[in-house]
């Protein structure tokens, strides 16, 4: 494992993944927060607006992620729509500990939710890299 490890920080294309993946993240992160404030606003508890922003996130980061950073358009959008799904669900899952923990701790929600998000972007992007989208 860290001899492939060591062996893809060496491959330019990796690098340029990432920079594409964090763009497309960034897209994703702000699609994210707003759905995450809206959902606030209309009463929703913290932990379902966060589940409604992960709907619109997921949706928003598969397409630009199959097409654009991992130029995967030759597999089979089901097959990776369901690994990126598994992917994503699991880093939710993560995060909505990340978000639960830090609101108890008395960080206001939105930022909470965007500390939550950061916090399993690494398992997002190693998780679709390998396994989503992998050649």
């Amino acid at each position: 494992m860290h001899r492939r490890v060591r062996h893809g920080m060496r491959r330019r294309h990796n690098w340029y993944q990432l920079v594409r993946f964090g763009m497309v993240g960034a897209s994703g992160y702000v699609v994210n927060l707003a759905i995450y404030g809206v959902l606030l606003e209309l009463g929703l508890h913290y932990r379902g607006a966060a589940t409604g922003a992960w709907v619109g996130g997921v949706l928003n980061n598969f397409w630009w992620n199959r097409h654009w950073t991992f130029g995967a358009r030759e597999g089979h959008a089901g097959f990776q729509a369901a690994r990126f799904f598994v992917v994503s669900f699991a880093a939710f899952l993560v995060s909505l500990v990340v978000l639960t923990v830090l609101v108890e701790a008395g960080v206001p929600k939105l930022p909470a939710q965007a500390l939550a998000i950061i916090a399993v972007t690494p398992l997002n992007f190693v998780g679709n890299k390998l396994w989503s989208f992998a050649r």
